[in-house]
């Protein structure tokens, strides 16, 4: 299992390169509360997935980086909540960097007491920014932009959780190691529940 130190020493994780902005010292601080078991780590997964791809396990809470040697970057992370996580093939159709972020109408209609102030403005990107410091936008040929995400947090005890409204959160330091590889195009699978990827 990796460790934190070995991820900065070996450059696995891209925090100490990243982390250069002027929101530094708080993605520096969020890295630091994961407990060991939920840090990012290599395993080992089933033959015959290509490398290059994103897979994200909500029975584990884990995301998958795969790498050409049958194995894959293990990352923990947050998923959506009971009916509001979608199932399905995407691809990454965009990336930013502290993205600005605007509650859609559904979530508005859900929870206006939490997210009417921000329904026509928006936030712009920082620290306090639910998206965090990355994220991957989700698309389908389909519907084009699925406003699903695969996002940062500020946020470390939702992680291992089903409490999103429909995306897929890491932790800061996490989602800018996880951005660094994952170029636009890349194909993303949502799995179901109970259809698990790694051993």
């Amino acid at each position: 299992m990796l460790t934190r130190r070995h991820l900065l020493a070996t450059g696995l994780g891209t925090l100490a390169a990243a982390a250069t902005g002027a929101w530094a010292q708080d993605e520096i601080a969020v890295a630091q509360i994961l407990a060991p078991e939920l840090q990012p780590r290599i395993v080992p997964i089933q033959a015959g997935v290509p490398a290059g791809q994103v897979h994200v396990d909500p029975n584990r809470f884990a995301l998958y980086w795969t790498l050409p040697d049958q194995t894959a970057i293990r990352y923990s992370c947050g998923i959506g909540r009971p009916g509001l996580y979608e199932p399905g093939v995407y691809y990454v159709g965009a990336k930013k960097e502290w993205p600005s972020w605007t509650p859609t109408p559904d979530m508005v209609e859900r929870e206006p007491e939490l997210y009417e102030p921000y329904a026509e403005k928006g936030m712009p990107g920082g620290p306090d920014n639910p998206l965090g410091a990355r994220a991957l936008y989700l698309f389908t040929a389909d519907r084009g932009d699925t406003f699903m995400r695969i996002h940062g947090t500020n946020a470390p005890q939702t992680i291992g959780a089903a409490v999103s409204n429909g995306c897929t959160r890491l932790i800061n330091a996490d989602i800018i190691d996880l951005y660094s590889r994952v170029p636009a195009d890349t194909l993303v699978f949502l799995y179901p529940k109970s259809d698990p990827l790694a051993g």
